[in-house]
């Protein structure tokens, strides 16, 4: 049986507004202003001539029986169908969606089947049981429905699959769940996709259901969600996007994952922009979410540093003059204010170096330059596995960003420099190669840190360079002006 994590903050078992029935009403509310509904509300006029269907032997008898009585019944018609011939009303739409080829009738009878479940959560499972008896997956014939080309079919039939999933008293299949999630993730990075509040919609209800985050996570779910995010979209699906994160932070393992994705830095980001309540409320339930929540306090601190570099306590500052009716995001800002403001009096040049690189949003802060911090941290970069080294390796590799790529190309000068193992460390994690390319880099600055990283890393040994470069100048200090210009 599944488990249904409780969407409630652990002090005193407070939740926050959007409880899971809150969830339900709040996002149907949204899903009627969607293109989606809005055809759905076009379709529902739509009256289909089962008639024809039937003489020319499209559907059989006993589908047309069923279909065209439950079509034209009313609301207690349509209960005792339900209730009595359950198993056979299940076939007869399954049959019908394979055999029917117009597309106009299709999206009919998507909407009744939607329609029907939205009635009552609990008529998924007349599918369930009619799968049990063919041995198919729940869901197996909608997911077929979701490699066609018609955005209104694929787009309800994502939705009727999402409440099968969600409502059912079984976990949907695992194979075909990785399926269904991948589609969802895909469908999100369509540029100008018109049902992309319908996607997320489908995303919100799958993401409350904790089996089914670790498989969201497996699909790169999380990468996706932050790259449409950093994107321009509208405050709605902004919102809704950062409604996934928040539920996924609800389980310890995957808050304490959470930002190696940089979601701290992105969602900072929204937030200095944000004019909407609803978006500043949502993303401060996350960043309260990503304290609270791990196992590992030290993640938690972490968290709490990285919210610090991105200047979240200034944007603290400034809700805190603003005047909201909502209570939880008074509360949010005086729980986040408190952490923070404790953080940065406990935080040490380490701590505020690790989370920048790990933020991998390098700037020229004061550590970087600094020759002490470099002789007292420089080992420190070797602690888990090398972790804070692979990261600046990897950010050569992979950032555009110049400023990035100078400071980055500079530690790794500093780490050699510093660290007696450094220059075989920085090899092996491939990290000569990068810096060396970068000696061609389009931006000045990046060719002189890079150039002066790669000179780092071909000096032998700093202690024989340095008593060698002093006995020069001893030697040039001991020399008359005359010998000095008689050499010149």
């Amino acid at each position: 049986m599944r488990t249904l994590v409780s969407l409630e903050r652990t002090n005193m078992g407070r939740a926050l507004n959007l409880t899971v029935t809150e969830i339900s009403s709040h996002s149907d509310m949204l899903a009627a202003t969607s293109v989606l509904q809005q055809q759905a509300s076009e379709i529902r006029g739509y009256r289909v001539n089962w008639q024809s269907y039937l003489q020319s032997q499209m559907i059989t008898q006993e589908d047309y029986g069923i279909i065209s009585e439950f079509d034209h019944g009313d609301a207690a018609k349509r209960e005792k169908i339900i209730q009595e011939k359950r198993s056979q009303l299940a076939k007869t739409f399954l049959n019908l969606l394979e055999h029917v080829s117009k597309d106009q009738t299709i999206q009919y009878i998507l909407v009744i089947v939607d329609d029907m479940l939205q009635e009552d959560h609990k008529r998924v499972e007349i599918f369930r049981e009619h799968s049990l008896k063919k041995r198919e997956p729940a869901c197996g014939q909608f997911l077929n429905l979701l490699n066609g080309s018609d955005g209104f079919i694929v787009n309800m039939t994502a939705r009727i699959i999402a409440k099968i999933a969600c409502w059912s008293n079984e976990l949907m299949d695992k194979s075909d769940l990785n399926f269904y999630l991948t589609w969802l993730k895909d469908q999100l990075k369509i540029t100008n996709n018109e049902y992309m509040q319908s996607v997320a919609r489908c995303l919100q209800m799958m993401l409350r259901i904790d089996e089914y985050r670790s498989a969201f996570i497996s699909v790169d779910g999380i990468s996706t969600l932050l790259s449409v995010l950093s994107g321009r979209v509208n405050f709605q699906i902004q919102y809704q996007l950062i409604f996934c994160i928040w539920v996924l932070t609800f389980n310890p393992k995957l808050a304490e994952r959470m930002n190696k994705f940089s979601v701290i830095p992105i969602l900072a980001d929204i937030l200095s922009d944000s004019v909407k309540e609803k978006v500043t409320r949502i993303i401060l339930a996350v960043f309260r979410n990503l304290i609270e929540k791990p196992d590992d306090r030290s993640i938690s601190k972490e968290h709490c540093i990285a919210m610090v570099q991105c200047k979240v306590l200034k944007q603290l500052s400034i809700l805190e003059q603003r005047k909201f009716d909502d209570e939880d995001i008074v509360e949010d800002v005086q729980f986040l204010n408190e952490k923070l403001q404790a953080s940065v009096q406990d935080l040490s040049s380490f701590d505020e170096y690790a989370t920048e690189v790990k933020s991998g949003r390098l700037e020229w802060s004061p550590v970087h330059r600094s020759s002490q911090f470099w002789r007292e941290n420089a080992a420190r970069l070797n602690e888990k596995k090398y972790e804070l080294l692979r990261i600046l390796v990897h950010l050569l590799e992979t950032s555009r960003d110049a400023l990035v790529l100078s400071v980055a190309s500079y530690d790794i000068g500093e780490y050699v420099r510093h660290y007696p193992r450094g220059k075989n460390v920085i090899e092996q994690l491939g990290g000569k190669q990068l810096v060396m390319q970068l000696l061609s880099h389009e931006d000045p600055n990046v060719r002189y840190e890079a150039l002066l990283a790669v000179q780092k890393l071909m000096v032998h040994n700093w202690e024989y360079l340095g008593r060698q470069l002093e006995k020069e100048q001893s030697a040039n200090a001991g020399k008359t002006p005359s010998v000095l210009n008689a050499k010149a």
